[in-house]
């Protein structure tokens, strides 16, 4: 939908109009076609170096221009053909050569220069220097003995030869041995090695200097340089020796009270005090005025002051103060920072239609301020003079110009400490429009986007440039719509409506040009199932869904892709190959760690893209703690501590800490204990005796993790036994003895070796001494001990060491025996014909014998009432557990004579029984009969035959016969 827009704002746009002019810029970007000057684009540094490793030198010059330039050189001020030498390597339509490194570099070693020109013109290059260094040497000498006094200060000269820098200075012996150096002997910034007072260890005969060139790979060596140091003589007092040596301090370097030091803004600042005198003097630096740079830094024992990269703030007064306590040297440093030439004008390319006048201007900053000098094509202003070129300060002014007064101008700015070079071409010309973008372009643009179609125009004077529709010759205009300076439309948030045809049109004095082109408006892409943030189970399968819709047109040139943290993933669909794309959706079979990022399903035409991304997190056990130590050490514990291995996106819940002895059962890890997972140490209680070694690993929701590796063994000290024996148990098995067993210590609680128990154990309700024995098994009988009396046990466990704590008291009885009486007052009360109820008087406890199991009732059928001739029935029994006076008994048949007994149990069996009790039950409801048929069946009558019950369950008087009528039959049914 064509978005609504304000009438007056359209009023005020108009018709969109770009005006193109080249006339100001700093390249001119000029059409080859057309004729230009020569450009350099191309050329090598500033300094060219022949290293001797080299195969050969390329001394590169390239330019543009039409007619295309050709090339001429300068070396030291005088021409130079490349072209002439055939030892040089050239190419056609470049002013490159190459020098090759055949044995005679040093003849081409000078200044070169490089001139491009053409009809219109000449571009030079920047100066171009080849230089060919020599391989640095010491000179051969014959050096005298250093001879010193000791506390006498002296220097050791370097004088290193001349090179390529950087330099580095190295003194060492014969042997390679670096020189000792500290406050009192140090190097200088000029190599030289400085001691600041000798000592008689100084004496020695290979001291050697040697000079680095890295950049040409050569080290050099100066001859070995040989020390004698004298020491005092023997007859005189260490104090008189002190006193001698004894002195205030003087600068070895630099010499003179100021000094100057002139540098380049960028290099660092290096100052250097070194004194001598005894004690060996502290420095110290100060910036008079100032405090010193935040950025200074103090090397070679506080001797050398350096302020890297220097600027002009830097400027000024600094000092040093060599001190020991019998004086002081001080030595003041004049820093003057300068600067390389710096552009703050550079000359610029410039295109100007015939009759108009133009400004070169060229300024530039520096310290000295630089020299400008110009030239034209490449000769000094002065030497190639124009009516109508004028130079006012850092200005030339062309007037009128014409299309003659085309040319390169040359502006150099220069000091002491460099130069720069600025070519600006000024073209001169009147050239009707031409467009350079090509005729017909198609463009496509996404629905709610923006589209950019281009018209690039070179022409002078500058054209006019208009953008129509469909044949129109009405401009675009609205909002929507906007004319760039360089001739480009581009319309915003495009629409459906703004497909068709496009005609750019460039209009000016010399004449027009137009091109045409054609804009598409597509349908954005979107993604309409975008893939979700998982967590996944390390080993299982992911999967993430993607689908996008897009414009039909891009049918063949949609692409729809994966990405692995911003990486496009590579889908080889071999055997090997754990990622599967079908329909949009992503498969990664067997997911590990390094599957864990943010997936990006990318949907892309040739006109738009569309994104989703979805964060997938692998799940794993926690990785092993890492860096397990011990401490504090103690006789029965330990710290452990360590660091948390990665959880892999599930919290830590708890760490378990495992142990493992190498007596017993070595190689066998058990647990010791577990501490919450967001603690990274514990304290392990130990057991005496015991080698010990110990592992963690991390539990979290998917499970417990690897161990760590395991620590360092930790040996306990013997001890007495920490605890008793657990679960004792008194049993009786015979009626005069007791049997006492307990759990025995675990084999790591014996704290030491030596382990035995002993047991104690008295009568409970008389007054007697305890009994002791001493046993190594877990069990002890103790005999002849009277029938189920309690006896009050204890079990302490004993070692080498000594003796456990005091135990605790358990009680217990000895052995049972049968109850010896049976319940009195047995009575029976009929509940029904089925049920009765048993009652009795308990057996007093003293007959028991033992612990009260509870008690039995056996019962038996002795006849029917229905049948006078008796026949006993099964017998039965009921156990009815605890201490009790009565129960009932179920289950029995009506109208029948029974017979029961009851009797008392514990654990040793039952007790004698009761005197027997008969009682009856009275009628109840007769069984069912177990026969009943019809054998005969006539037109009105039917015979029917049953049998008698198989119970009556009393005395039957007769039978009942129920019948009823359903549908063509007659049911019959015999009722008792």
């Amino acid at each position: 939908m064509r978005s609504q827009r304000s009438p007056g704002l359209v009023a005020v746009l108009g018709l969109i109009i770009c005006y193109c002019a080249l006339y100001t810029t700093a390249a001119i970007d000029i059409p080859l076609e057309v004729e230009q000057l020569p450009t350099i684009t191309d050329q090598s540094p500033s300094t060219v170096i022949a290293f001797p490793f080299d195969e050969s030198f390329p001394v590169m010059c390239e330019a543009k221009g039409n007619p295309e330039p050709e090339f001429q050189w300068t070396k030291n001020g005088v021409e130079f053909d490349p072209f002439l030498d055939p030892r040089l390597m050239k190419e056609e339509n470049s002013g490159t050569f190459v020098i090759p490194n055949n044995g005679n570099l040093t003849e081409y070693q000078g200044i070169y220069r490089c001139y491009a020109s053409n009809k219109l013109g000449t571009a030079i290059s920047e100066e171009i220097e080849f230089y060919v260094p020599t391989v640095p040497k010491f000179p051969k000498e014959t050096l005298d003995p250093v001879v010193v006094e000791e506390g006498q200060a002296f220097t050791l000269q370097c004088d290193p030869p001349k090179g390529i820098p950087p330099l580095q200075i190295y003194w060492m012996t014969i042997n390679l041995q670096h020189i000792e150096q500290d406050a009192r002997v140090s190097m200088g910034l000029n190599g030289d090695l400085y001691f600041s007072h000798a000592e008689n260890k100084d004496s020695r005969r290979d001291y050697c200097c040697f000079a680095a060139f890295p950049r040409i790979r050569t080290i050099v060596q100066k001859t070995a340089m040989s020390v004698i140091v004298k020491t005092k003589k023997s007859d005189m007092s260490p104090e008189a020796a002190n006193a001698i040596l004894d002195r205030r301090p003087s600068l070895l370097t630099p010499s003179g009270v100021r000094s100057e030091t002139q540098l380049v803004k960028g290099e660092d600042l290096k100052l250097e005090c070194i004194a001598e005198g005894f004690p060996t003097p502290q420095v110290e630096w100060v910036k008079i005025g100032h405090q010193l740079p935040v950025r200074a830094k103090l090397e070679n024992h506080g001797k050398l002051l350096i302020v890297p990269t220097v600027e002009q703030d830097d400027s000024g007064k600094y000092m040093c103060k060599a001190k020991n306590p019998l004086g002081e040297a001080i030595h003041y440093f004049t820093v003057r920072v300068e600067e390389p030439p710096e552009w703050l004008f550079e000359p610029e390319s410039q295109l100007s239609m015939i009759g108009s006048d133009v400004a070169i201007k060229c300024s530039a900053s520096g310290s000295p301020p630089p020299v400008i000098s110009w030239r034209v094509n490449g000769v000094p202003l002065q030497d190639a003079p124009a009516a109508n070129r004028k130079t006012l300060g850092d200005t030339i002014f062309l007037h009128n110009a014409k299309a003659s007064d085309s040319a390169v101008y040359q502006c150099e700015a220069s000091n002491r400490h460099g130069s720069l070079l600025a070519n600006a071409n000024i073209m001169i010309m009147n050239l009707p429009p031409m467009i350079l973008t090509k005729e017909g372009e198609e463009y496509s643009a996404v629905e709610g986007k923006g589209v950019m179609m281009h018209c690039s125009v070179f022409s002078s004077p500058p054209s006019t440039i208009t953008w129509s529709r469909d044949d129109s010759s009405e401009s675009v205009e609205g909002p929507r719509f906007s004319v760039h300076d360089n001739g480009s439309l581009e319309i915003y948030s495009v629409e459906k409506e703004d497909t068709g045809q496009y005609t750019c049109l460039a209009k000016n004095t010399e004449g027009t040009s137009a091109i045409e082109a054609m804009l598409y408006v597509k349908d954005p892409t979107s993604i309409v199932v975008a893939p979700e943030d998982q967590q996944i189970l390390i080993g299982t399968t992911a999967q993430l869904s993607c689908l996008a819709e897009y414009d039909k047109s891009f049918s063949n040139n949609f692409q729809l892709r994966w990405e692995k943290d911003d990486i496009e993933l590579t889908l080889n669909y071999t055997e090997n190959s754990r990622y599967f794309v079908e329909d949009g959706s992503l498969q990664i079979l067997n997911v590990s760690h390094r599957d864990q990022g943010v997936y990006t399903c990318v949907a892309r035409t040739p006109v738009d893209t569309a994104t989703a991304s979805a964060l997938l997190m692998v799940l794993d056990v926690p990785d092993a703690p890492d860096n397990l130590v011990l401490s504090e050490h103690k006789s029965k514990s330990v710290k452990l501590k360590w660091f948390p291995g990665d959880d892999h996106n599930s919290s830590t819940t708890e760490f378990v800490i495992e142990y493992e002895e190498s007596q017993w059962e070595p190689g066998n890890w058990k647990e010791l204990l577990r501490v919450p997972g967001n603690h990274n140490s514990a304290v392990a209680k130990l057991h005496g005796h015991v080698d010990y070694c110990f592992r963690v690993s991390g539990v979290n929701a998917v499970g417990r993790g690897p161990p760590s590796e395991p620590t360092e063994r930790y040996k306990t000290l013997p001890a007495a036994p920490d605890k008793n024996p657990d679960n004792i148990k008194i049993e009786g098995h015979l009626p005069h003895e007791m049997n006492i067993n307990w759990e025995p210590l675990l084999l790591i609680e014996h704290n030491g070796p030596g382990l035995e128990y002993k047991v104690s154990y008295k009568r409970q309700d008389m007054e007697e001494d305890w009994k002791e024995h001493m046993v190594k098994r877990h069990s002890f009988v103790v005999k002849n001990a009277p029938t189920f009396v309690p006896y009050e046990i204890k079990i302490q466990a004993k070692n080498h060491q000594g003796w456990a704590p005091e135990p605790k008291i358990v009680t217990g009885y000895s052995g049972e025996d049968f109850p010896s009486a049976a319940p009195d007052d047995v009575a029976v009360e009929v509940m029904n014909s089925s049920v009765v109820k048993v009652s009795w008087m308990r057996v007093h406890k003293d007959k028991l014998h033992g612990h009260l199991g509870g008690y039995r009732i056996n019962w038996w059928r002795l006849r029917s009432l229905a049948d006078s001739k008796k026949s006993h029935g099964d017998k039965h029994t009921l156990t009815f557990p605890g201490d009790r006076n009565h129960a009932t008994v179920p289950g029995l048949t009506p109208f029948s004579e029974y017979s029961l007994i009851v009797m008392t149990f514990n654990g040793r069996g039952n007790g004698p029984g009761s005197h027997a009790v008969n009682f009856k039950t009275p009628e109840g409801v007769p069984e069912k009969n177990p026969v009943f048929r019809v054998t005969d069946v006539q037109k009105h009558t039917v015979s029917l035959v049953w049998d008698p019950p198989s119970e009556p369950n009393g005395i039957l008087t007769g039978y009942l016969l129920d019948y009823q009528f359903n549908s063509y039959h007659m049911l019959f049914k015999v009722i008792r």
